[in-house]
């Protein structure tokens, strides 16, 4: 059966008649906001490419390439957002259930990154090395990569009729079952970011907080849209609005990727450093008190003390104009000094009174 031409596509195929048809306006409008998503990510790499050179912290500066993951995947998600205004056929199911997973789960892999290297500056400690960085955002994205692909190759190859002709039910059942992985990194995100509000340094809070408000906003959306998808529509008799509720998920949660998160992250990550933000270069050296011990003497010492006594006998013992002989202050045990001797009584004292002679 043929599909009227809606007005304003002109000769298109009917495959992509949402993406002009101007009485199911859904469609340009997601499109139009996916389009300005994805100018403003593009412009937001370049800025990042910019600002290297002006980051005066470290630690922000080896976020920079998260920072760089982060926005490939939300580029991502605004193109995915036409791959569910076009109609589903041979070309786009596969592509639906492939990308979707693996591009959610860059993102999340870099925002859960990120939490873990600020629950480890929020405490004063030594925050993770870029290449460990990068470990763990190919690490954590790779599980959803390894599942998307044993899922298309087992269909595509096992079962290719039945797949690409699955029923409505059946194909929704199957995607969300294969977004197991990307809630569970959204989940572990969401509460790996908690534990960033709890530390003595609070100029990292703030990140932390640009992530759980970015997590939580997702999260909210996630819900929306998988009720919908599984329960919804069919409660409601409203079948056609599968394809309009993924993509209205996809463009709101590539929003709130930027506004939440990337856009306050590249906002100070050119801020002048401040000691503050971490401990003293020799706070791991710092002497430490000793747990009190008992032995035969029953005695205590402390490492302040024991320094202390090698720093005085140091000084006693070596000096840089002496010998290195060991020298011992004398202490004045005898009397040495030369007594005054005493004047001779006369021996006319008692014929003068007590008086000299002349």
């Amino acid at each position: 059966m043929t599909v009227p031409r809606p007005p304003g596509c002109g000769s298109m195929d009917a495959d992509y008649y949402l993406l002009c048809d101007t009485e199911k306006a859904w469609g340009i409008v997601l499109e139009s906001l996916a389009a300005a998503g994805i100018l403003i990510t593009i412009f937001l790499i370049c800025s990042l490419f910019f600002l290297i050179c002006k980051v005066q912290d470290n630690s922000k500066r080896h976020m920079i390439s998260v920072y760089f993951f982060f926005l490939l995947g939300t580029l991502g998600v605004f193109g995915l957002t036409f791959a569910f205004i076009i109609k589903l056929n041979d070309r786009t199911r596969p592509t639906r259930f492939f990308l979707f997973g693996v591009i959610f789960a860059l993102c999340f892999s870099c925002l859960l990154t990120h939490a873990c290297n600020l629950s480890k500056l929020v405490r004063g400690r030594k925050p993770f090395s870029w290449r460990v960085l990068l470990l763990f955002i190919v690490s954590f994205a790779l599980v959803q990569v390894v599942i998307s692909i044993e899922y298309l190759v087992t269909m595509l190859v096992n079962q290719r009729n039945e797949f690409l002709g699955m029923s409505r039910e059946n194909t929704n059942k199957d995607f969300v079952m294969l977004l197991i992985y990307v809630l569970f990194l959204m989940a572990l995100t969401f509460l790996i970011s908690m534990f960033t509000f709890c530390g003595s340094y609070k100029s990292w809070k703030r990140h932390g907080a640009h992530i759980f408000v970015t997590v939580l906003f997702s999260i909210a959306i996630w819900v929306v849209w998988i009720t919908m998808l599984i329960k919804g529509n069919t409660v409601l008799e409203k079948e056609i609005w599968d394809d309009p509720v993924v993509a209205i998920a996809l463009v709101s949660n590539g929003w709130i990727f930027l506004i939440m998160y990337i856009v306050p992250e590249i906002c100070f990550l050119t801020a002048p450093l401040k000691l503050e933000d971490y401990p003293p270069e020799n706070d791991f050296c710092q002497p430490k008190f000793l747990k009190q011990t008992t032995g035969l003497d029953n005695r205590a010492y402390t490492q302040d003390e024991i320094v202390q006594d090698k720093r005085e006998m140091r000084d006693l013992n070596y000096s840089p104009y002496a010998s290195n002989f060991q020298m011992k202050a004398i202490e004045p045990q005898n009397d040495f000094s030369i007594p005054r001797p005493k004047a001779r009584t006369s021996p006319y004292h008692d014929y003068t009174g007590g008086k000299s002679p002349m």
